[in-house]
């Protein structure tokens, strides 16, 4: 098994394994904070795991609302008028930022997403961000939603992302965040922590440490937002894991077959998070409470969503 033997932010040796989270492979560094898996995925490991890895088709029309109230921030970064998305999926935020007349471009594994994302006139990469293919500082926008937390190397993905960013412009980037309320309560049977999917395990402060490193400015980051739907499933997989009464107790490792289904509950209209936007979304006050409950896990840092921005410096 090959493992870590520095910090993928700072370079420290000074690993200390992260306690009560020993079957992930949980380390944090003693140095900077940041905690990642200290096992290297193997290419058949990934291989394995991504394949049917799905790629999401469902999209509610209150990601649509909010894809434009994003793209209303983007408006004051638009100079050479082109947008990338790093780790697309099927294009959903390039589809709606191509109507508003952006010319875009997107990233992602997997042919499948990549023709979806083509047949909707989006310029396609398939795989890893390569910078060597693209013109260097030709983008105002890059984004990242949901997918530094998947990279084993992530200094190497943001340096490639500075390459390709004009300078002033704005790297947009989501990932869950470790310090939130969810993690604390669930603590090692919080699905998010999950061997091969995800590999590093963010907070505000090393999410800014790492961009700053890299040549960055921290304009903001905003942690909100609690996932019933992340909650159900975690408390169900922790439920099944349990060990009958005659079994000894055993360290239950986590079943990365059950991931692609998890990953895809999450975007299921039926799904508890999805009920829940469209009951606040129609309710005045529901959406009040929720502005105000946003505001006090923003506040604490203890929300389940992260949200940085970030400026080339």
């Amino acid at each position: 098994m090959q493992e870590h033997q520095h910090c993928l932010l700072c370079g420290s040796d000074a690993l200390k394994a992260k306690k009560g989270y020993e079957r992930h492979h949980l380390v944090k560094c003693n140095q900077c904070g940041f905690v990642f898996i200290r096992k290297i995925p193997t290419l058949e490991e990934l291989t394995r795991f991504y394949s049917g890895y799905g790629s999401e088709h469902f999209l509610s029309p209150i990601t649509i609302k909010r894809y434009h109230q994003l793209l209303d921030q983007f408006e004051k970064y638009r100079k050479t008028n082109r947008i990338l998305d790093v780790g697309c999926g099927v294009g959903h935020l390039l589809s709606v930022a191509k109507e508003r007349g952006w010319e875009v471009y997107g990233v992602e594994f997997g042919q499948a997403a990549c023709e979806v994302a083509r047949k909707k006139g989006i310029e396609m990469q398939e795989g890893r961000l390569d910078a060597k293919l693209y013109p260097a500082e030709s983008f105002d926008v890059i984004t990242s939603i949901e997918v530094i937390e998947h990279i084993n190397y992530p200094r190497e993905e943001v340096a490639q992302i500075h390459t390709l960013l004009r300078k002033g412009g704005l790297f947009y980037c989501t990932t869950p965040n470790f310090n939130s309320l969810m993690r604390h309560y669930l603590k090692a049977d919080f699905n998010v922590i999950n061997y091969p999917e995800h590999l590093g395990y963010f907070t505000p402060k090393t999410l800014s440490q790492l961009l700053e490193k890299e040549g960055f400015s921290t304009k903001k980051v905003l942690t909100t937002g609690i996932s019933f739907t992340r909650l159900q499933t975690s408390k169900a997989a922790q439920k099944k894991a349990q060990p009958k009464p005659t079994t000894p107790q055993k360290s239950v490792a986590p079943n990365t077959a059950d991931a692609p289904k998890k990953y895809k509950d999450a975007l299921n209209p039926e799904s508890a998070d999805e009920k829940l936007r469209q009951k606040i979304e129609g309710n005045p006050l529901l959406g009040f409470a929720k502005e105000v409950a946003d505001e006090l896990l923003n506040l604490t840092r203890t929300g389940h969503a992260m949200k940085g921005y970030f400026e080339k410096k």
